[in-house]
């Protein structure tokens, strides 16, 4: 696969999710990221070729990579326990699948703090790239599991001791009047469709968004997740400090 553009390049590297196998840039381009990539490619047996800016578009899929390319293997699962701790936040997103939407979810949960992302299992390597360009390259770092079990996975969470929130107006509270500082999952589903019953039975409490206006339609799940993902980190920079 090849990923494009620096940032998505540099995570690609500095993650370590996943194996990178040629780095590719324009023989025309200087850049700080470029030497820094060049270095970094040299420090850690990274094979990297200088090519023309037609052999890049040629190996790209865009335009906007900035004459930086790398060919890229699968990226590697993280287990469930990897994202539990005493501080867990865990998002689930169902029913979400605009590849730039998925990338836009990762880079704000990276933002808001959170330790994990759950996802249904499906192929994702003919949208991954777009993914992590449109998540600045946050999807690398964030851990990520796929699985179509979401009834044993977010058990597994309440037996760790975590809160689970469903974003769903139905018999829900105000997403900024429940307590988010101790190990919490949020589970958040597609405008069109929302989260699964499986999903909603196992969740402890159901939330939602208030609007200023009489408006029936809902938030996509980009907007849901920025709202919620950041009323959670306000709450823990409150009551943790900004860790």
């Amino acid at each position: 696969m090849i990923v494009e553009g620096a940032l998505s390049v540099k995570a690609c590297m500095q993650a370590k999710r996943r194996e990178v196998y040629q780095v590719y840039i324009d023989q025309s381009k200087r850049s700080n990221d470029i030497s820094y990539i060049i270095s970094y490619c040299k420090n850690h047996q990274i094979p990297v070729s200088r090519i023309s800016k037609e052999q890049i578009a040629t190996l790209a899929s865009g335009k906007t990579h900035g004459g930086i390319l790398a060919d890229v293997g699968c990226r590697q699962d993280q287990e469930l326990s990897q994202m539990l701790s005493k501080q867990a936040l865990i998002a689930l997103v169902d029913g979400v699948e605009d590849p730039f939407n998925l990338g836009y979810i990762a880079r704000t949960l990276y933002c808001a703090g959170f330790t994990g992302l759950i996802l249904p299992t499906r192929d994702f390597k003919d949208s991954e790239a777009v993914m992590i360009k449109a998540s600045a390259g946050a999807l690398e770092y964030l851990n990520i599991l796929h699985t179509d079990d979401y009834v044993s996975c977010l058990s597994k969470c309440k037996e760790n001791g975590c809160m689970l929130y469903a974003a769903m107006r139905k018999d829900a509270k105000m997403y900024f009047e429940v307590d988010y500082c101790c190990p919490t999952v949020i589970c958040i589903g597609g405008e069109m469709r929302g989260l699964s019953k499986r999903v909603l039975d196992v969740c402890d409490q159901n939330i939602y968004i208030p609007y200023a206006r009489d408006f029936h339609g809902a938030l996509n799940a980009v907007s849901a997740t920025s709202a919620i993902g950041f009323e959670v980190l306000r709450q823990r920079m409150c009551a943790y400090g900004n860790h």
